[in-house]
């Protein structure tokens, strides 16, 4: 996984907060605390993927483009990260006359395939909806603990 799928999921949920709002990179990129540069390269893709629509001049900036119920975190996963889950390099080498060291290779890029495809499925049963339904409550929660403890 990468910065690229938390920075996109991050965005996503915050034009969710923001229905019917523009939301400019640097408006984006102060939220999300990074370059609104990388902001702008991420609802990029976004953007070509269908899940946001843009807007140039005064005013512009990034929307959300569909109902935030059907986009699955699986979804932003397979456009920002797919693949990262394995390591560039493997202990090993093919050439080896050690059973082990002869297929680590194969085996942990058999396995790593697995761990990604269940991954997936998992993130598919998370939208960007839930998401922002959880900070909502999450925040209940601490309005309602602090409000106890002044009373």
């Amino acid at each position: 996984m990468n910065s690229e799928f938390t920075i996109a999921v991050h965005s996503l949920v915050l034009l969710a907060h923001l229905p019917e709002h523009m939301a400019s990179s640097d408006d984006i990129a102060s939220n999300v605390c990074t370059h609104s540069a990388r902001i702008r390269k991420i609802m990029g893709c976004l953007r070509k993927a269908g899940f946001v629509r843009t807007k140039e001049g005064c005013g512009g900036g990034f929307i959300l483009n569909h109902d935030p119920d059907e986009i699955t975190l699986g979804d932003i996963y397979q456009l920002t990260s797919l693949g990262t889950l394995k390591p560039n390099w493997c202990s090993g080498d093919q050439g080896n006359e050690c059973l082990v060291s002869a297929n680590m290779q194969n085996v942990m890029d058999n396995m790593l395939d697995g761990a990604e495809q269940n991954m997936i499925q998992y993130l598919k049963g998370v939208t960007i909806g839930s998401m922002l339904r959880t900070l909502n409550e999450t925040e209940k929660k601490a309005a309602d603990a602090e409000k106890n403890l002044i009373s």
